[in-house]
């Protein structure tokens, strides 16, 4: 037995089958033996290569164009479709990048490889592009590597496999073991018979094989093709491969790295002769150190496969998808290998040009992680006699790392647009859609919509996504903060795709500017007679307001009641001076000031967005003389005595009450010798005078004792009439008032004067800004209109204060002709300025016009023209038509009744002047 057990521990194999290129592989049960018709095709974009021992495959993106990729292994006619299982279990492994690129690995060693003594193996496969109808295209892969290196023990840790491939007997040690046998006798035939029982003997005549997983599991060579494990020979080696994931692998630690081990004994049997051998394969899973810079890869020196201590590393390489680089290559790349402390460390920094970077979504949240496939090649020898070439394929990906992307905002106030970036993203992810405040929207409806949306890529190969909406859209929350301000808001919800895997994610921003860029309602107004006539311009609000007179709003029934009329920009009314909103604030003999008050305020924050006031004299009889000897008389109630009730005002009898009366007014009428009227005489006229006051409040009406009291508002109105013969007429009217009764303010508004030169003396067309310079001829007329614009107050009169021409069109240049001198024409001018009367059945106020006419003509200076152009200018005056001085109302010397301007310069600063200045007027010579 001590001479068996030596030859259990070596690698050898007694049997040799034969095989010239013949596929050697045990046929399983999904083993195509025909060949289907297909379109067999030679295309670029596939690219074989021979890798040590391996053939390494890579199928470009374009070749499947983002269709379905499936690898058949071929064998002759024999066609094997390579599922994951039978992938692994006769070495082979496919693995796609994120592109689309597709890496395959062979073996050379695989189930279906043609091999020619162990040195030339011809390799064949076909790949199938699974088209989206249905239909499909296959190429055909054909390569044939050359290797005559073999190691006595060769293993290769690939992304699904671990193999190993051992030398068989050489033929001096079965004879020595059939000499050794013959010299024995019978007598250990017998006992071997009885240590390993009878079993099947298989076609590699491999009698049985015991797994240690660490404990011994016994199982034929069939139990263990259906187990999974692929087994084979070949003309000089044994081939062991399994799977990761099959029940005899284990784990086991080596220096605190796990390493995936499957360790097997394989026992041949020939006529008498039986030959056990040992095979081991041990796979590293981890030893991964990771930083945010780099990876670090730690393969324990002392492990499962080394047998003794005294073991040397002959040969140490790193390669890159399975391809070896040299030491420049690595220090170009930042990569290295060394030995350290009894492990291989192998260094790669994040992000080098060997791996690639992919996305992902975890919580809904963006990830990363990076990608590569590094190579560690070993060739050692244990006791200094054999050898083991050692290759592991070691896909590496880094934990995932967070990477939530920025959200940048460029929104320009000025332009007012949104426009926001977000980033940054890998290659892999499409933006889908975008969810607004209104509905989500894809990429195309958003573009369609006049969105702007960019996919702006970088050097590295990421990208940013780039979106610019108007604040106008109505997908915008515009909100309202003060009077003037207004708050954009945009939220936005990105729907994103990372690819091919089609996983969802999103991000969700909001962004707002504030703007001050309220126009508020600007409001203004005027009175006739009889009404106050009110325009409210929206601004840029539009009619989102309420309006508000006196103090109260302006209801639907109301606004019908004043003729409200409105389009996109204004509104305009009329409101009847003696309407229920109007305030009175004082008499007068013959009129009474009333005061229209108008607000615009916003409803949902009770803003006040403007007020206007405007006061005006109204004429109203207040008392009336007849002469059949009555009277009579009309009392109102004012602002200042808002406490005062109109109907419990009497004359001097208290008797004489009211004939009508409401809040606002009280009407009496009597005869001139009843109600305490009073009669004086005096230089041949009789005066009858009576007073309107508040009665006494009866005992009945006064408060109750202790409550506070109001004290009663003052009121006294005198009444006279006077009569001279048969005349009679109203002379006196006046009222009392309370002391430090304040005197209401003055309303303003704006005034705009316009000097224009008509085409004709019909002053019906008027030269417009572009028609200038005007070319007329020398002393022939030129018509100037000045005009007061939109103002529609019977009190004011435009007077034309000073007129002159000038050379240049500054109005105090030299030299200077004056044709307008305190009202009145220059009478030292040979060539008169000439007053034209506006007609009043024109204009609606012929008091806001003036025409006046001069003679065209030139400056010269010793009899030479200076410069054939002139410019006339004017100052002109706003005057109140009651003004009895100044300007306003002296008279010219002149007996031409058109000539009746105003004359002596009035400098008082209460005089309301305006400048005006023509354009150039070009003399044309004759």
């Amino acid at each position: 037995m001590t001479w068996l057990l030596g030859i259990c521990t070596l690698w050898l194999l007694i049997v040799v089958v034969s095989a010239q290129k013949q596929l050697n592989v045990v046929p399983g049960p999904q083993m195509l033996n025909v060949v289907p018709s297909m379109n067999i095709n030679q295309r670029s974009g596939l690219q074989t290569e021979c890798v040590g021992n391996m053939m390494k495959l890579t199928v470009d993106k374009s070749l499947a164009l983002g269709s379905q990729l499936e690898f058949d292994a071929v064998n002759g006619t024999q066609i094997e479709p390579l599922t994951p299982n039978m992938a692994a279990k006769c070495g082979f492994s496919i693995d796609s990048d994120p592109w689309g690129n597709t890496k395959v690995f062979a073996s050379l060693l695989n189930c279906f490889a043609g091999n020619e003594d162990d040195a030339v193996f011809d390799i064949n496969m076909r790949i199938r592009v699974l088209g989206i109808k249905g239909g499909q295209d296959v190429f055909e892969v054909q390569k044939t590597c050359n290797y005559n290196q073999w190691a006595p023990r060769e293993i290769i840790c690939d992304r699904n496999y671990m193999e190993v491939s051992v030398n068989r007997l050489p033929a001096e040690i079965t004879a020595m073991r059939t000499q050794s046998k013959l010299g024995r006798g019978q007598v250990f035939d017998d006992q071997w018979v009885d240590t390993v029982p009878e079993a099947i003997t298989s076609s590699y005549n491999i009698w049985r094989m015991v797994f240690f997983t660490p404990k011994q599991k016994a199982m034929v060579l069939e139990d263990a093709l259906r187990t999974g494990y692929g087994v084979m020979t070949t003309k000089s080696r044994l081939v062991l491969r399994s799977a990761y994931d099959l029940p005899e692998t284990y784990v086991e630690n080596a220096n605190g790295i796990p390493m995936k081990v499957i360790r097997v004994t394989t026992y041949f049997k020939k006529q008498w002769s039986v030959t056990m051998l040992d095979t081991i394969a041990a796979c590293p899973t981890g030893g991964l150190v990771f930083t945010d810079e780099l990876i670090t890869w730690n393969f324990p020196w002392i492990n499962p496969l080394i047998a003794s201590a005294e073991t040397n590393i002959i040969e140490m390489f790193m390669g890159i998808d399975g391809k070896r680089i040299d030491s420049a290559q690595m220090a170009a790349r930042g990569y290295s290998l060394t030995i350290v402390d009894y492990q291989i460390v192998m260094k790669l920094p994040v992000g080098g040009p060997d791996g690639y970077y992919k996305s992902h979504a975890v919580n809904n949240q963006y990830h990363i992680r990076y990608a590569i496939e590094p190579m560690l090649e070993l060739l050692w020898r244990d006791s200094g006699v054999d050898t083991t070439r050692y290759k592991v394929l070691f896909p590496i990906k880094t934990p995932l790392m967070p990477r939530p992307p920025r959200f940048v905002d460029n929104s320009d106030s000025q332009l007012k647009v949104f426009d926001v970036l977000l980033g940054v993203f890998l290659y892999d992810v499409e933006l889908v859609n975008i969810t607004f405040s209104g509905g989500v929207l894809t990429v195309a409806e958003a573009t369609a919509r006049g969105f702007i949306i960019q996919e702006q890529r970088f050097q590295n190969g990421s990208k940013a996504f780039r979106l610019q909406v108007p604040f106008s859209d109505p997908f915008v929350v515009k909100t309202r903060a003060d009077l003037v301000v207004t708050v954009y808001t945009l939220g936005i919800i990105y729907g994103f795709m990372i690819l091919p895997e089609h996983v969802p994610f999103s991000y969700s921003a909001s962004v707002e500017v504030t703007l001050q860029d309220i126009i508020l309602p600007t409001l203004n107004g005027g009175c006739d007679k009889e009404n106050f006539h009110i325009q409210i311009s929206f601004g840029n609000l539009g009619k989102n307001f309420n309006v508000m007179l006196g103090t109260q709003d302006l209801t639907p029934e109301r606004s019908a009641e004043y003729g409200v009329s409105e389009n996109a920009t204004h509104m305009s009314f009329v409101v009847p001076f003696l309407a229920s909103d109007v305030a009175f604030e004082l008499m007068y003999p013959t009129s009474l000031r009333a005061r229209l008050d108008v607000l615009v305020w916003e409803p949902v924050n009770g803003w006040s967005l403007g007020d206007f006031s405007i006061a005006c004299n109204f004429p109203i009889t207040m008392t009336e003389c007849f002469s059949n000897g009555s009277m009579s008389a009309l009392a109102v109630k004012v602002e200042s005595l808002n406490q005062l009730s109109p109907r419990q005002l009497t004359l001097r009898d208290p008797s004489c009450k009211p004939k009508f009366s409401n809040e606002r007014f009280a009407y009496f009428s009597f005869d001139a010798n009843s109600c305490g009227t009073t009669r004086t005489f005096y230089d041949g006229v009789l005066m009858y005078q009576n007073e309107i006051s508040l009665a006494d409040v009866p005992a009945y009406q006064q408060p109750l004792k202790g409550v506070p009291t109001t004290p009663d508002p003052e009121y006294r109105v005198t009444v006279s009439c006077f009569y001279r013969l048969n005349d009679t007429k109203t002379v006196a009217f006046f009222t009392k008032p309370r002391e430090n009764e304040p005197l209401p303010e003055t309303g303003y508004g704006v005034l705009n004067v316009v000097l224009r030169l008509a085409m004709d003396g019909s002053y019906s067309q008027f030269y417009a800004q572009e028609d200038y310079p005007v070319i007329q001829y020398l002393r022939r007329p030129l018509y100037f209109e000045v005009s007061l614009l939109q103002s529609t107050d019977p009190q004011i009169e435009l007077v034309l204060e000073d007129c002159w021409a000038t050379l240049k069109d500054d109005r105090n240049s030299t030299p200077r002709w004056d044709l307008i001198v305190d009202g009145c024409v220059n009478l030292d001018d040979g060539y008169e300025t000439v007053f034209h009367p506006v007609p009043s059945d024109w204009v609606q106020f012929p008091t806001h016009i003036k025409h006046f006419e001069i003679k065209m003509f030139a400056f010269m200076e010793q009899n030479v023209i200076l410069k054939d152009q002139i410019f006339v200018h004017c100052d002109a005056v706003l005057c109140d038509i009651n003004q009895t001085d100044g300007i306003c109302r002296k008279r010219c010397p002149s007996s031409n009744p058109l000539k009746t301007n105003k004359v002596r310069r009035d400098t008082s600063d209460q005089l309301e002047r305006t400048q005006l200045s023509s354009g150039r007027i070009l003399l044309l010579s004759s």
